[in-house]
């Protein structure tokens, strides 16, 4: 099982440090990544000449063991390096010393009549857009792959690509498969990182499990480990009220659908009971569509607070289909009054927008409410909420520079959205970051491009709801119901539309319960 920890390029040079401050000598982390390397490389070019081209770093030491033990284990190897083998320091320059074959210069390779390039430009930490000789390398290795259909088998990231945003520093390379070390990168599930990476390996070289003691990750890839353990589970003696109770809001008769679908999907996700609060003109069509959702008049925020009075309704979603004016904000603001008992809520979609260009006026409010509150935008209803003239916090500032603005990643805009409001932010997209204000972050993966239809956040939102009202802590309630809405889109497959999701999630909370253990 992959770990879940994701280290940034900090994190991981301090990794590498520690490891050989225990007494790991650092050459020796790099032999046995060479040999990752060059296992990998057999593997995907099982014949023919094999291309190493190699950086002034230790990604190109790394390259450089690779390109001797293929040599030794009898493959044609054409390694060029990046600028004169002097610049080379440290471990990568005793890898170099090591290597017995010609060294070329880049422009020196002929790739023509290579099966596969190995790229050890660069690792995760580059700093800076590549240009001159690099650049031009890069598009030629992407060239030469995109013209021949042959593979190019990168080190720790492909060169170009930021480990920590996942973003392209100008251009970077095309790799059919990455080989990384020790832990992934943010940049390895950030967008656009994936796209660049290709199939991802990760190899364990030797760095001790115990440094991440020290280092205490924070961000964390989205899977059952980072979460089960506060995972609803129905026991032999509970009852639907020990499951709780959530509410949905409805907007209107002719945008009542995206309600319907959030309230069935909170039944699916395991609340014991779900009561749609419906405008009197939408109460037929909504009755009409439902069996096992309750249905409760609420025409205003005076009627919603009457319905929130009851404190057996812990869970209360809010947004899908509610339109955007202020009589949306009047009910969120109702929802977030202080009273008895533990209520949490999530705001998505409309309820969001309806605070566009008052965000510190949202934050404010949950900040005085004592409701624990997950906010589900996208990035367009992200970008209104908080780029917005208004909401003034130095941690969501206006950036300094065009180049600041590009690799200002998701992650740290939802880390720092999530810090400012003092809320869950659940930043939706291919890479779904969710976010505690203290600063833990989990990114999702294999997220099918099938989840993008009509009504699926809708279902995501209610899905987050079910699990909040069964008592699951926010942050591990809206990590899992990620988890869970890719999961029951991977189930389905393509053609999935919305109404398909909650279908297919007993389906899926049996594959987990198994694979967990408890399958009851």
């Amino acid at each position: 099982m992959t770990p879940i920890e994701l280290l940034n390029t900090t994190e991981m040079a301090e990794a590498d440090c520690l490891a050989i401050a225990s007494g790991i000598p650092g050459i020796d982390l790099m032999e046995v990544a060479g040999r990752a390397i060059a296992e990998a490389a057999e593997r995907l070019a099982t014949s023919g000449q094999i291309i190493v081209i190699c950086g002034p770093g230790n990604n190109g030491g790394d390259g450089f063991v690779a390109a001797r033990l293929l040599r030794a284990w009898g493959r044609e190897v054409q390694l060029g390096l990046l600028g004169p083998v002097s610049v080379l320091k440290g471990d990568a320059a005793a890898a170099a010393a090591r290597w017995a074959g010609p060294l070329l210069s880049l422009p020196e390779l002929d790739l023509r009549g290579a099966a596969l390039v190995i790229d050890a430009l660069f690792g995760a930490g580059l700093a800076r857009d590549l240009d001159g000789l690099a650049r031009a390398t890069v598009e030629r290795v992407n060239g030469w792959s995109q013209g021949t259909g042959r593979p190019v088998l990168a080190v720790d990231v492909p060169s170009g690509l930021d480990g920590t945003t996942g973003q392209v520093r100008g251009v970077a390379i095309e790799a059919t498969q990455t080989v990384t070390f020790f832990r992934l990168k943010p940049g390895h599930l950030l967008m656009p990182g994936p796209e660049r990476c290709g199939e991802v390996k990760l190899a364990q070289i030797g760095i001790p499990d115990r440094v991440l003691d020290r280092i205490a990750p924070r961000v964390f890839a989205n899977a059952p480990a980072l979460w089960a353990r506060h995972l609803p589970v129905p026991q032999r003696d509970g009852h639907k009220y020990s499951r709780g109770h959530a509410l949905v809001v409805s907007g209107g008769a002719w945008s009542s659908g995206a309600a319907r679908l959030c309230a069935l999907a909170g039944l699916r996700a395991g609340a014991g009971l779900v009561t749609l609060a419906s405008p009197r003109p939408a109460l037929t069509i909504n009755a009409s569509h439902l069996t096992s959702v309750m249905i409760t008049p609420c025409d205003d925020a005076d009627e919603l607070g009457g319905i929130l009075s009851d404190p057996r309704k812990n869970a209360l979603v809010m947004g899908p289909g509610l339109g955007i004016g202020e009589a949306t904000a009047a009910l969120v603001r109702v929802a977030l009054k202080p009273r008895a008992g533990h209520r949490a809520l999530v705001l998505d979609a409309d309820a969001l927008t309806a605070f566009a260009g008052r965000a510190c006026h949202l934050r404010d409010t949950i900040a005085s409410s004592g409701v624990s509150v997950v906010l589900t935008p996208h990035d367009g209803e992200f970008a209104r909420l908080f780029n917005a003239q208004g909401f003034i916090n130095e941690s969501i500032s206006e950036p300094e520079s065009e180049n600041e603005t590009l690799f200002h990643s998701r992650l740290e805009r939802a880390r720092n959205a999530a810090s400012a409001m003092g809320a869950i932010l659940l930043l939706k997209g291919p890479d779904t970051v969710v976010a505690h204000p203290d600063g833990r972050a989990s990114i999702g993966t294999d997220l099918p491009p099938w989840l993008a239809t009509a009504g699926s956040g809708d279902v995501l939102a209610g899905m987050i709801g079910g699990l909040l009202a069964q008592g699951m802590a926010p942050f591990e309630a809206a990590s899992a119901a990620v988890w869970l809405h890719g999961a029951a889109a991977r189930a389905f497959g393509p053609g999935l539309i919305s109404e398909d999701l909650p279908d297919m999630l007993p389906t899926v909370f049996e594959d987990l319960y198994e694979e967990l253990g408890i399958l009851s």
